[in-house]
C-alpha cells in the first residue's frame, strides 16, 4: 500500500506544501495561497483526508492568463522542431516518474493501477507523437488562376490555450491538449477538476522542472489555476484566451461554449457519451464479452467512452447474456491499490446516488436487473469511507427515457434487436455521439456500421470496445458530445491559425476572376 506521503517528494509536491495546504494557482512558477476558504481533499478509496486546497482567486486567474500571453509572444518565434525538443524532454521526465504519478492518480480517482499507469503512458505517447509532429506542421502550395502567381497556406501559433479537464483522466486529457499546444507554439493555462488537484500540481511541477532547464522556454508558458466552475468561467470569458478546450459534462460544455461564442472566440468541446455496442449473429461472442465487460465496468464506468447501451441480436442474446452474467460474477471490487482488484470506487457519494436513482428509474420503466447494482460494504479488500458498487447489467424492454441519459457509473442496459438497420437507428437515437462499436464477422455488416448511413458517432469501432482509444487517431464526437477533436490525426490544427498568402513574382498585376479595373 502507498499513501500520499510516499509520493510527495518524488513528484515535487513537497515544494508547495504549506502546513498541509496546497496552492490553488501556480503562476509563473510561483505558488499562490490566497485567502479563499479552503476545500478538503479526500481520496475516493477510503475518504482519507490529504489536506486542503486553496482555490485560485480572480486575481490569480487573470495573472495566469497575463503571464501566459507574454510568454506566447516569445515562444511563437521559437522554431517548431526546437519546441518539439522541449516536449520530448517532458516525455522523458514523465517516463522517469511514471509509477509515482500513476499511484497519485489512483489515490485521487480510485482507478486500478494498470489503468492509472495506462493513463500516464498516454501522456508519454502524446509527447512522442507531438515531437514528431513538430517537423510536420505542413501547409499547402495551391495553384493560382493568374500567371506568375501562387497561393500558400501556412499554419501559425494561435495564442493562449485554456484547458478545462475532468476528474476521470486527470493528466491524459490535459496532455493531449497541452503537448500539442506547446509544439504548435502556444502557451497553456490549465483548470483541472477540483476533484484531482494534486495530480494537476504534480504534472505542473514536472513540466516546470523541464522548462527551467530549457534555454528557449520563456517564463510563464505553462500556468495552473485550480478551483471550481468559477475558474473555468473566467477562462471562457477572457478575450486573451484564444481557444478553450473543455472536457466534461454536456451542461458544462454548453456554458463554456456560450461564453466563448459571445466574444467570438474558439472552443473545442469533448463532452458526454451515451455509448452503444451492437452484437450481431455472426459475432465472436467470447471476444465480444471480454470487450463489453471492460468497456462497461472499467474505471467503474466513469469514462466518457464507457459502454452504456448494448443491442444484441435475438438469436444470440441468451448465450451472450449468460457469458456476461458469469463475467460480472467474477469482477473483483475493492481497493484499487491491490493487484487483484478490477473495479475501484465511484468518485464520490453524488455518483453513487445518481447510479441508484438510475437503477430505480430503469426498473420503473420495465427494466430487470440481471446482476449487480448494489453497494459493496466495507470489509476484506473493500475499505471503509469509499463508495463501492457492483457493476450492474439490466435487461430493458426497449430504449426508454433513462437509457437516453448518460449515468456516469457502471450501468449497462441490454436490449434485443431483429434487424441491423434497427440496431443502428437505436445507436443513433440518443443526443450524444461519442463512441460506438459493432461485433461481427460479416464484412457487409461492418461496412454498413462504419459507413455514411451507419453509426453517427465520432468513434465507430469493429470488434473493439467503445473505450480505450489510441492517441494516433483524433478523439471526440458529434451532437451533444460537442464536435471537438483532440490528440492525433490533424487535431493539431485546432491549436493554430491558418493564413492564406498570395505571392506575385511577375511584373503584371492581373486581377482574379478576370476583373478589369482601369
Amino acid at each position: 500500500m502507498y499513501t500520499l506521503t510516499d509520493l510527495v517528494a518524488p513528484l515535487g509536491l513537497d515544494r508547495w506544501q504549506q502546513a498541509d495546504c496546497w496552492p490553488g494557482a501556480v503562476v509563473d512558477g510561483i505558488a499562490h495561497y490566497p485567502s479563499t476558504p479552503p476545500g478538503p481533499l479526500r481520496s475516493p478509496i477510503d475518504g482519507c483526508r490529504h489536506g486542503e486546497l486553496l482555490p485560485a482567486s480572480v486575481v490569480e486567474v487573470r495573472a495566469a492568463v497575463g503571464c501566459a500571453s507574454v510568454a506566447f509572444e516569445a515562444w511563437r518565434n521559437v522554431p517548431a522542431p526546437r519546441r518539439g525538443e522541449l516536449v520530448r524532454r517532458i516525455g522523458d521526465a514523465v517516463r522517469a516518474r511514471k509509477r509515482a504519478l500513476a499511484q497519485l492518480i489512483t489515490l485521487e480517482t480510485g482507478k486500478i493501477a494498470s489503468e492509472a499507469e495506462g493513463e500516464v503512458q498516454e501522456w508519454i505517447d502524446v509527447c512522442d507523437y507531438a515531437t514528431g509532429l513538430s517537423r510536420q506542421l505542413h501547409g499547402l502550395t495551391i495553384v493560382s488562376e493568374r500567371a506568375q502567381h501562387r497561393l500558400l497556406e501556412q499554419w501559425h501559433p494561435l495564442g493562449v490555450i485554456g484547458v478545462i479537464s475532468a476528474f476521470n483522466f486527470p493528466v491524459a486529457v490535459w496532455a493531449w491538449n497541452a503537448m500539442l499546444a506547446l509544439v504548435c507554439g502556444n502557451a497553456v493555462v490549465w483548470k483541472p477538476s477540483e476533484k484531482t488537484p494534486l495530480t494537476a500540481l504534480a504534472a505542473t511541477a514536472l513540466v516546470l522542472d523541464v522548462l527551467h532547464d530549457f534555454d528557449d522556454a520563456p517564463a510563464g508558458m505553462v500556468q495552473l489555476a485550480q478551483g471550481d466552475a468559477t475558474v473555468g468561467a473566467l477562462l471562457a470569458a477572457d478575450t486573451h484566451v484564444a481557444l478553450v478546450s473543455a472536457t466534461g459534462s454536456v451542461g458544462m460544455g454548453r456554458t463554456v461554449a456560450r461564453s466563448v461564442a459571445a466574444r467570438l472566440g474558439r472552443s473545442l468541446l469533448e463532452l458526454g457519451g451515451n455509448n452503444a455496442a451492437i452484437v450481431t449473429p455472426s459475432a465472436d461472442l467470447e471476444l465480444a464479452a471480454r470487450a463489453i465487460v471492460f468497456a462497461a465496468a472499467g474505471t467503474c464506468g466513469q469514462r466518457c467512452t464507457s459502454l452504456r447501451r448494448l443491442f444484441v441480436h435475438e438469436d444470440v442474446a441468451e448465450k451472450l447474456q449468460e457469458k456476461l452474467v458469469t463475467a460480472y460474477q467474477h469482477l473483483s471490487v475493492g481497493d484499487p491499490r491491490l493487484p487483484a482488484t478490477l473495479v475501484g470506487p465511484l468518485i464520490d457519494e453524488a455518483a453513487l446516488n445518481h447510479m441508484q436513482a438510475a437503477l430505480m428509474r430503469a426498473e420503473h420503466e420495465g427494466g430487470h436487473v440481471l446482476i449487480g447494482g448494489g453497494q459493496v460494504r466495507a470489509g476484506g479488500n473493500v475499505p471503509g469511507g469509499g463508495h463501492y458498487v457492483r457493476p450492474a447489467l439490466l435487461a430493458m424492454p426497449e430504449q426508454t427515457d433513462i437509457v437516453h441519459q448518460e449515468t456516469f457509473a457502471p450501468l449497462l442496459y441490454l436490449m434485443r434487436y431483429t434487424r441491423l438497420d434497427d440496431a443502428i437507428a437505436l445507436n443513433n437515437a440518443v443526443s450524444q455521439g461519442l463512441s460506438s462499436a459493432i461485433f461481427t464477422t460479416d464484412l457487409r455488416e461492418a461496412g454498413a456500421f462504419i459507413g455514411p448511413a451507419g453509426s453517427d458517432c465520432g468513434l465507430a469501432n469493429v470488434n473493439v470496445g467503445t473505450s480505450g482509444a489510441e492517441i494516433g487517431g483524433a478523439f471526440g464526437g458529434e451532437k451533444n458530445t460537442g464536435g471537438g477533436r483532440e490528440s492525433g490525426s490533424d487535431a493539431w490544427k485546432n491549436y493554430m491559425r491558418r493564413a492564406t498568402n498570395t505571392l506575385n513574382d511577375g511584373n503584371a498585376l492581373p486581377l482574379a476572376q478576370g476583373v478589369r479595373f482601369g
